[in-house]
Parts: C-alpha cells; structure tokens; sequence
C-alpha cells in the first residue's frame, strides 16, 4: 500500500492503539500492528519459552514469566515421565524470586480411571499445588496436561489455577485423567513457576511450554 494511502487514509496516518484501530487494513498492515502490539485481538495465545528435560534433572524453571505483561498464563506440558516410578508433578510459586516452599498451598482434584475408579484429592495445606497422576518408568507411561494460572503478576491478589492432566496410573495401567484448582492463598507478585517432583527425586522427561494470554 502507499504511503499516502496506509491504513486506507490519504494524508495524515491515524494513531493506532489496541482497542482503537482506524482504517482499511491489509495483511502487512495487520503484521506490522501486531508486532507493535497496536492490532485489537483479544485472547491472543503469545509464546514465552519452551523447555526440555531430557534426562534426569531435579525441576524445570520459568525464571523469565512477564507477569508485568500478562495477567492470565497459560502452561502446557508433555509427557512427563520420572525417574522413580510412582512419582507425579507439582507446581510451586516464587515471590519476587523467593520460592514459597511452605505447607500454605489449597488444592482440589477430581481423579478418574477408565476402570470406573473415582477419587478426589484435596487439601489446605501442601506445599505445592498437585498436577496429575502418579506415573510409572515403563515404555508408555508418562502424564500430560495444561495449567491456567491468574494473576500473577498482581501483588493485591491470590495467585489461582486450574488445572487438567491425563496419562496413565503407574499401578494398573488404566487410563486416567485428573482435573481440578489450587491456590496460593497470599496477595504477592509471582515471578518465577517451578516444576518438580514433591518426594524430591528427579525428572527424567518433560517437555513445557509457557504462554502470556493478552488482554485476557
């Protein structure tokens, strides 16, 4: 498009802002505000880091967050497998880089078996917010699943999440899928996610995506 005609105007180029968007677009132009931050797209998926663990290794950290950025989060992981079997992921929280180790977490899960076997897995004090299931060592067994988690980035607030997780049981080899929420029931600025194991062995797989949710 010509400069004399960008974003569909003759003369002097309107401001561009999210949530305020004036003109006749074409693709370059909506690449470019997009790049800017300037194009009105609510709900917008934006990539922050992906790890891997690929041998054994004691916990998988987000050190780089962008609280400031995103007040919903979105975490993805795959194919968890432990290096002990029976062992199943936890979630914890740093505050402004201080990891909250205590027995303050609250958690409540629904767990289902393809068996027919329910469960439900609550707490109000754990020192980390439960994923998923207990997983075993054999060729097939690993957990996958997504977290939500609200904001972080707002130190007037509890720091919330919800959950979903599916893989298979260590001890029967059912299918099993598990969902549910946690909080970190203290109004503090996160900063950091952690991704261990809570019996304290290793991780022998995992791999983890970490999203910002914009203008969530």
């Amino acid at each position: 498009m010509a400069d004399d005609l960008k974003y569909g105007y003759k003369g002097a180029e309107p401001t561009q802002s999210f949530g305020n968007n004036t003109g006749v677009f074409d693709p370059n132009d909506i690449n470019n505000l997009i790049a800017d931050n300037k194009w009105t797209q609510y709900g917008q998926l934006e990539l922050i880091e992906t790890k891997s663990i690929t041998s054994s290794t004691a916990s998988m950290i987000f050190s780089d967050i962008q609280e400031s950025t995103y007040n919903v989060h979105f975490l993805t992981y795959n194919n968890f497998q432990p290096v002990t079997s029976a062992d199943r992921l936890g979630l914890r929280f740093f505050e402004n880089g201080v990891e909250e180790t205590a027995s303050v977490y609250q958690y409540a899960n629904q767990s289902n078996k393809a068996s027919g076997a329910v469960a439900e897995v609550r707490t109000t004090a754990d020192n980390h917010i439960r994923l998923g299931i207990n997983v075993g060592t054999t060729t097939g067994n690993s957990d996958s699943g997504y977290i939500y988690c609200y904001n972080l980035g707002d130190s007037s607030k509890y720091s919330f999440t919800t959950i979903h997780t599916t893989g298979i049981y260590y001890s029967s080899s059912d299918f099993t899928m598990e969902f549910g929420s946690g909080v970190l029931p203290q109004a503090s600025t996160i900063n950091q996610i952690k991704l261990f194991i809570p019996t304290g062995n290793n991780i022998a797989n995992l791999q983890a995506s970490l999203y910002g949710i914009r203008y969530s």
